[in-house]
């Protein structure tokens, strides 16, 4: 990439333009705008558990409580972000994974796209382009929307079929908690497919042995929690099993 100056050309790599002040600008007036919003939500709650006239003092340790068991579980957003930040950089990092998103979508399709431009996948990002960057970006962009655009037409009819259909059952689980599950189940197929066809195709066992070591760590997580009765544990297993995955790769490539 080549800026053009009065004292002649210049080079700029593509980390310094992802990482540019106009990108932590565009990137940050989105988020304070979220910001505001969600400040705005918090104060109309307020004053509507005022006008229910709960107790505020309940109302304060609820607020409190959600906080602190929200620092930890977020932990894993943020181990997120450092790890698509060597990618797209902070600013492009921070507002995928604050506004709609999740690691495992960003990275998965930034690979693809990579692909597609002709690239081996995110080890060749030295060699990337404003142009690339713009196309990665625009496709994480329009392939995420999908979920959104189908809570808005579809999500009021769906949650009354589940509510009519809880109504006339007498099974606790209806329809959506086993269709949560086959999804996660199915999600979870196809990384473990991508990983075993990875490792046969070019040698690459790394993926597969990581995934391998998270989802042991997640289950002696789970079987702690239900052994111990320590429900507390549920809110950082993710996280947790993230920080051992991310450890364990350095060691083996070490």
């Amino acid at each position: 990439c080549r800026i053009h100056t009065d004292k002649g050309v210049c080079e700029v790599t593509y980390f310094e333009m992802v990482n540019s002040w106009p990108m932590y600008l565009i990137c940050g007036a989105i988020l304070f705008f979220l910001a505001v919003m969600c400040v705005i939500l918090i104060r109309k709650s307020l004053s509507l558990s005022r006008a229910l006239d709960m107790d505020q003092k309940v109302v304060h340790r609820v607020m409190v409580s959600s906080a602190t068991f929200t620092i930890l579980p977020a932990t894993s957003v943020l181990i997120g972000m450092i790890a698509l930040s060597g990618t797209l950089g902070v600013p492009m990092a921070w507002l995928r994974l604050s506004v709609i998103g999740a690691l495992q979508y960003e990275l998965q399709v930034t690979d693809i796209s990579l692909q597609a431009l002709g690239y081996h996948g995110i080890q060749d990002l030295g060699s990337m382009t404003a142009s690339d960057f713009g196309t990665v970006a625009l496709v994480m962009a329009v392939g995420i929307i999908g979920g959104l655009i189908c809570c808005i037409f579809f999500l009021k009819r769906y949650l009354n079929r589940l509510e009519q259909r809880s109504k006339t059952t007498a099974k606790s689980n209806g329809f959506g908690a086993f269709a949560t599950v086959a999804m996660f189940i199915g999600l979870c197929s196809a990384y473990f497919g991508s990983y075993i066809g990875d490792s046969v195709r070019n040698t690459n066992w790394m993926p597969l042995i990581i995934a391998c070591i998270s989802g042991v760590s997640m289950l002696i997580f789970e079987g702690l929690r239900k052994w111990k009765k320590w429900d507390w544990l549920d809110n950082f297993s993710v996280a947790s099993s993230m920080l051992i995955g991310m450890i364990a790769a350095v060691m083996i490539h070490i």
